[in-house]
């Protein structure tokens, strides 16, 4: 593993490093401060050559390799969308690479997780589809572009939300890009994800078939997690095990039907059993396909049983009415009639 940069430490004299934000299996990620643009604050992820060595062809010469990294780095620098982080720039200094985006100040929404489980409470319905909402705009967003470009990292700690909340996703650690003709799939940086949001299809690497799909799974186990409190049992181990996922309502019994059969259909353990991208997944969640400014409010697909519970006063009503219509029509002569609620009975 490389060295880690230290504090005060500029890069391609323009980038000062500030601290470490994280570090994992997939590089570092710095706060930096841009010396060119006055009180600009930026994040660098690091990426070490042994993880770009090997990202395609394990046989390609790494300088090939490097240069193929820009190309699909310039595809991340296009893009333009408030729900991700803007990058700006990427380079290659003391044989690291190197992408430069927006720092996003506020928490991840693992670290809000933990908060809520530590005082025993869970997240609200809807708080959690406001954040959903954004989430999907952010996806829809990079499915559109041409080639189509995958997260395929989507999980409660690479999604932030600022402090005027607004949702993020960020580390763009295991982007793909689709090429059009899908002879070719490369990856910004090799990976597989986090296991209790990756799909059984993804733990191929880059030699599994990928799709829109795939973050749609990753979606649904994060919306799973972020209203149970708890990651839902991972891909492997639901396929060795089938129905080993607990039903949501189990764990949060007020929740909405739609909700959590939209969520379970996104966590389908085959890509065709899923939402075929994410606007499906929107209307199953919403109701619509579209970008909505607000979470709508809510209108649950609801059973006979929860039919018959909300509006027992009026079952209960209407069964008396025609048991004392049904009584008087027996004993009153049938030539009067009885006029009861706008309807006659018993007369001729």
């Amino acid at each position: 593993m490389a060295a880690l940069l230290e504090k005060g430490v500029i890069l391609r004299e323009r980038y000062e490093i500030v601290h470490l934000v994280g570090q994992g299996g997939m590089g570092a990620v710095y706060q930096a401060k841009d010396l060119r643009l006055d009180g600009r604050v930026c994040a660098l992820k690091e990426i070490p050559p042994e993880l770009l060595n090997g990202m395609t062809d394990p046989n390609q010469p790494l300088d090939q390799t490097i240069e193929q990294f820009y190309q699909e780095a310039s595809v991340l620098a296009r893009l333009d969308h408030p729900n991700l982080p803007k990058v700006s720039d990427y380079f290659s200094e003391s044989g690291r690479e190197y992408l430069v985006m927006d720092f996003v100040a506020g928490r991840d929404l693992q670290d809000i997780l933990l908060e809520s489980n530590q005082h025993n409470t869970l997240l609200s319905e809807s708080q959690v589809l406001e954040w959903a909402s954004q989430l999907l705009d952010a996806l829809d967003y990079l499915h559109s572009q041409t080639p189509p470009v995958l997260h395929r990292d989507i999980k409660p700690s690479n999604i932030k939300c600022t402090p005027q909340g607004r949702v993020k996703l960020v580390d763009f650690g295991l982007v793909k890009v689709l090429q059009p003709d899908d002879t070719r799939t490369v990856t910004v940086v090799q990976g597989r994800g986090t296991v209790a949001y990756t799909p059984l299809e993804q733990y191929g690497g880059d030699t599994g078939h990928t799709d829109v799909r795939t973050d749609i799974y990753s979606v649904g186990a994060t919306l799973y997690h972020l209203l149970a409190g708890q990651p839902p049992k991972d891909a492997k181990e639901r396929f060795l095990q089938p129905g080993s996922l607990t039903p949501l309502r189990e764990i949060c019994p007020n929740l909405s039907a739609r909700t959590e059969r939209a969520i379970f259909q996104a966590l389908a353990m085959h890509p065709d059993e899923r939402p075929r991208d994410v606007r499906e997944l929107r209307r199953l969640l919403f109701g619509t396909t579209s970008s909505l400014g607000d979470v709508p409010s809510l209108t649950p697909w609801l059973s006979w049983g929860e039919v018959l519970r909300n509006n027992r006063l009026l079952i209960g009503a209407t069964a008396v009415l025609i048991v004392t219509a049904t009584l008087l029509s027996l004993f009153e002569p049938p030539i009067a009639g009885i006029l009861i609620g706008g309807f006659r009975f018993g007369g001729l």
